[in-house]
C-alpha cells in the first residue's frame, strides 16, 4: 500500500528542485493529466522536475521512506495511459523533461549518450550534424522523449532494419527503487554478468527503474533514399512483394508499410494539403523505402524491381518519389493515419503483432470474425508489414451511436481481437507498451508462466509497489 505525500515531504522536494523543478499549480499540471488519446485522466500532488540524476536518486529516496508512489513521464504521448497518474491525488508525477542533454556524440563509435527528456526529433537534428543519424523514428517524434522510448521499448518504421528500441539500446543509467543508481551506459559488447540489467529497464514502462540516460548506437546518415508509394491487390500480394525486395536487396530496406485505401481516404478528408499520389484508387497501398550509400545503386535496384513486380502482376501501379520532399509528402500520409482516424469518430485502436507470414491472415480472417460477433463493426488494419506489427482499428457499425456502442461492446471487441492474435502466436502489444489500457487483459489472456515472470522481477525490485503502479501488471 502506499499513501498520500505529508506536507513536510512536499516541502522538502520545493526545497530540493527549486521553483523550476517543483509544482502544485494544479493549472502548470493539467496538461501532464490527462494522456495522448484523452482517455486517461488522473490527479498528483505535486509535479516534480528534476535536472539530474542525482536530484532523480534524492526524489526516489525520500519516496521510498514515506511510500509515496511516482509516475515517471516523458513526453506525455504515450498510447496506453503508461505515465498518467490515478484519481486518487495521492501520487506524485515525476516528469524527465528537464533532462534534455545530450551528454557526448561518439562520431568514431557511432554512439551518443542522451538524457532522458531529449525530445527524438532534436536527437535525430543532433546527430545529424556529425554526419550520423539515430535509426528510429515515429509519427509522434516531435514530442516522444528518449526515457519514455526506452521504457516502453518504441519501435516505428525503421525496425525492419534496424530493430526496436531495445536493440538500439548500448547501455542504460536508472535510478532503482531504493534510490540507488544504476550506471550500465558502457557500451560494452561483452559483459556476462548475469541478468541484462540493460535491456531489463527497455519496456518495462518505469515499474523497475527510473530511466535517466542512455547510450545509443547511430549509424551513418543515409547519402541516399528512395521511396515508393505502391499500388497493390491485397496484404498477401504485399507480402510476396517484401520477400520479393527482401531477397533483392535486403540489407537497403528500411521501410515497408501497409495502407488500406479506406486510411488513404480518410487521411485526404481530414489532413490539410496532402494529396493521393497515385491517379487512380487501389484497394491497398505499399509505402516503401531504401537507403543506402548511392543514389544511383538504389533508384536503379529499386526500378528493376519494380519493373518485374508490375510484368508479374504482383503489383497494380507505382511512384517513385523525385525528391526529399517529395518522400516526406509519402511519409506524411502514413504518419497522418492515426490523427484522421481519430477525426473519423471514435474506434477501438489495437497495436498488435504476429508473425510476417502469417499476417495476411489475421488481416483476412479477423474482420469476419468481428461482424460475426458484432453485426456492422468495421476493421481496418494499417502499418508495420515488414516488422508483423500493425495497428487494427475497430469502428462501431455506421449507424450506431459510437460511444455508446464502444461502452458495450469495447471490451468484448479487443478479447475476440488478441484471442485470435494469440491463437497466431502473436503478442498483443507490438509497440506501445501494456499501461494500464491492457494490463488487465494481459493478465487474462497471456500465458500464466509469463505473467509470474513478470510479476516476480516487479516484485523483486519493486516490492513496495512505488514506481508506476497500476501498469503493466496487476
Amino acid at each position: 500500500m502506499t499513501r498520500p505525500p505529508s506536507a513536510s515531504l512536499l516541502d522538502a522536494f520545493a526545497n530540493l528542485l527549486g521553483p523550476k523543478g517543483y509544482s502544485a499549480d494544479p493549472d502548470a499540471m493539467a496538461p501532464w493529466l490527462t494522456d495522448w488519446r484523452g482517455k486517461y485522466h488522473g490527479r498528483a500532488a505535486a509535479m516534480l522536475s528534476p535536472a539530474t540524476t542525482g536530484e532523480v536518486a534524492s526524489i526516489v529516496r525520500l519516496s521510498a521512506e514515506a511510500e509515496v508512489a511516482l509516475i515517471p513521464q516523458g513526453g506525455n504521448s504515450g498510447m496506453v495511459g503508461g505515465a498518467t497518474p490515478d484519481a486518487s491525488g495521492d501520487q506524485l508525477l515525476l516528469s524527465l523533461r528537464r533532462m534534455n542533454r545530450i551528454r557526448h556524440i561518439d562520431e568514431a563509435g557511432q554512439l551518443a549518450v542522451a538524457e532522458a527528456g531529449v525530445i527524438l526529433e532534436n536527437f535525430h537534428n543532433a546527430v545529424l550534424a556529425h554526419a550520423l543519424r539515430f535509426p528510429l523514428t515515429l509519427g509522434g517524434k516531435g514530442s516522444a522523449t528518449i526515457g519514455g522510448l526506452v521504457s516502453t521499448n518504441a519501435g516505428g518504421t525503421q525496425v525492419l532494419r534496424h530493430g526496436s528500441m531495445r536493440a538500439l539500446v548500448a547501455g542504460i543509467e536508472a535510478v532503482l527503487p531504493d534510490g540507488s543508481i544504476f550506471d550500465g551506459l558502457a557500451p560494452l559488447k561483452k559483459d556476462n554478468r548475469g541478468y541484462d540489467l540493460r535491456h531489463l529497464f527497455c519496456g518495462a514502462e518505469g515499474t523497475l527503474g527510473i530511466v535517466t540516460a542512455a547510450s545509443l548506437r547511430l549509424v551513418p546518415a543515409a547519402a541516399a533514399r528512395r521511396t515508393a508509394w505502391i499500388g497493390i491487390d491485397s496484404p498477401e500480394s504485399a507480402l510476396l512483394l517484401l520477400r520479393q525486395v527482401d531477397a533483392a536487396i535486403g540489407r537497403e530496406l528500411e521501410g515497408f508499410e501497409l495502407i488500406p485505401d479506406a486510411c488513404l481516404d480518410a487521411v485526404l478528408r481530414h489532413i490539410p494539403q496532402t494529396r493521393a499520389p497515385l491517379a487512380t484508387a487501389q484497394p491497398w497501398y505499399v509505402l516503401l523505402e531504401l537507403a543506402g550509400e548511392s543514389d544511383q545503386a538504389l533508384g536503379e535496384a529499386l526500378e528493376r524491381q519494380l519493373a518485374a513486380a508490375l510484368d508479374a502482376g504482383l503489383i497494380r501501379d507505382v511512384v517513385i518519389a523525385k525528391s526529399d520532399r517529395e518522400s516526406e509528402d509519402f511519409w506524411r500520409l502514413r504518419d497522418s493515419i492515426s490523427e484522421a482516424e481519430r477525426a473519423e469518430g471514435p474506434a477501438l485502436q489495437h497495436d498488435i503483432s504476429v508473425p510476417v507470414d502469417l499476417m495476411p491472415v489475421f488481416i483476412a480472417e479477423n474482420p469476419g470474425r468481428l461482424t460475426s460477433a458484432f453485426s456492422g463493426a468495421r476493421a481496418l488494419s494499417f502499418g508495420h508489414l515488414g516488422d508483423g506489427n500493425v495497428h487494427h482499428h475497430v469502428q462501431p457499425p455506421a449507424d450506431a451511436d459510437g460511444a455508446a456502442w464502444l461502452a458495450e461492446h469495447g471490451a468484448a471487441v479487443s478479447r475476440l481481437v488478441y484471442s485470435h492474435v494469440l491463437e497466431l502466436g502473436g503478442s498483443i502489444s507490438a509497440e506501445h507498451g501494456i499501461g494500464q489500457m491492457k494490463r488487465d487483459i494481459l493478465a487474462e489472456l497471456d500465458s500464466p508462466a509469463r505473467l509470474s515472470a513478470l510479476r516476480g522481477v516487479k516484485a523483486g525490485l519493486d516490492p513496495a509497489g512505488l514506481f508506476n503502479p497500476g501498469k503493466l501488471v496487476a
